[in-house]
């Protein structure tokens, strides 16, 4: 089949994208993503591992609109009509949408061509802007994707936790497929030796994610490195950056290639995933951290209240803690003083990866699912 992807970002760094583009690829569909490319920063056309990328850029118009919230429905426009191009070009089979945010888009396809529709919630789209918008405006979106989950033929949702809350507007199938990772190996491998505890952040770089305070935390702890890395908004990493100068055994090393960061975890002794567990989506949806963390058979160090503390405790895999500075601080002292609790958590974090949570897994119901579209 012929396969479009819809995608609110330049598609650069979306490992979830990624995985679920080459894995169709490998089954011999052929696959094409489109994506906003909001700063026009990447080519208007590439080819990425066998993945035709197409990008839209914003209008002089849509630059002028001082928030992204504004700028989505001429987004919507501006995708559905180059869909159409690539469309007359050659046709689409399905077009599969990631997120709410092009969910427009791809009903508007169907409706016009008739071809199949998959929905890709990778999360629950009203909740995740409640925390940066008004109410009214949360409201909105979720009404908006209550409506347009009625057209969909195929639907994905990318936490397990998410069912209960689709379940209770629709009776559309369900297929789980969580961010899992390949795995690495087999077999655990001990971290390098070194003369510093050394600790590993590479993922979205806001305020929510406790950076700040984790720098502060590292600044009063001896026999501890912390790497940081990642992207997020210009203000926001300027200020982790300089705060990083200023601490002695924290490096920031900016954005790292998706195929880079579980090289870097297994080069590591724990992961840290500090996310507030004040905020709903992360009640009920997993941290990429986590399983990057499991196939690299590495301790996590993570929140009470939150999905990924849910899992941890489960699998015994790390340490569980609270949204505090002097928690965060107790939990890395322990692991650095206790190497045997670390290879412990670690190997069983692998066991859980080999077992439950790998790309192996997850990419079998994506196959199945695109075989019931035919």
């Amino acid at each position: 089949m012929n396969v479009l992807m819809l995608l609110s970002n330049p598609f650069t760094h979306d490992p979830r994208v990624y995985e679920e583009a080459t894995t169709l690829i490998r089954a011999g569909h052929k696959v094409s993503v489109l994506a906003w490319d909001r700063n026009k920063k990447y080519p208007a056309i590439e080819s990425k591992d066998g993945i035709n990328v197409y990008r839209v850029y914003n209008t002089k118009f849509m630059n002028l609109l001082p928030f992204d919230i504004f700028r989505l429905h001429f987004w919507w426009r501006l995708g559905y009509n180059k869909a159409v191009k690539l469309h007359k070009k050659r046709e689409f089979d399905v077009v599969h949408c990631h997120n709410l945010d092009t969910l427009p888009i791809g009903v508007k396809l169907k409706k016009k061509f008739g071809i199949s529709l998959v929905y890709d919630a990778h999360e629950i789209w009203g909740y995740m802007v409640a925390k940066d918008l008004p109410k009214f405006w949360a409201n909105y979106y979720l009404k908006t994707e209550k409506r347009l989950i009625k057209n969909i033929d195929g639907f994905i949702i990318a936490e397990d936790k998410y069912a209960d809350y689709f379940g209770s507007f629709t009776d559309k199938k369900m297929v789980s497929i969580l961010n899992c990772k390949h795995l690495f190996s087999n077999r655990y491998i001990e971290p390098e030796k070194k003369t510093l505890f050394s600790l590993i952040y590479i993922g979205t770089l806001t305020s929510a994610r406790f950076l700040a305070e984790l720098i502060d935390v590292i600044q009063g702890l001896d026999g501890v490195k912390l790497t940081i890395g990642g992207i997020g908004k210009k203000k926001f990493v300027n200020f982790l950056l300089e705060k990083c100068k200023n601490t002695k055994n924290v490096e920031f090393i900016g954005k790292v290639s998706p195929n880079k960061v579980i090289d870097m975890t297994l080069k590591s002794d724990a992961v840290v995933c500090m996310i507030n567990p004040n905020v709903f989506n992360n009640q009920i949806a997993t941290a990429n951290k986590q399983f990057e963390a499991m196939v690299a058979g590495r301790p996590i160090i993570c929140t009470k209240g939150t999905r990924s503390g849910e899992i941890t405790k489960q699998e015994r895999c790390g340490l569980v803690i609270d949204y505090t500075k002097e928690a965060l601080h107790q939990a890395i002292a322990r692991l650095r003083d206790a190497p045997d609790l670390c290879e412990e958590l670690g190997k069983n974090a692998l066991k859980a990866a080999i077992t439950k949570y790998n790309w192996k897994i997850e990419e079998k119901k994506l196959k199945n699912l695109y075989n019931s579209l035919k």
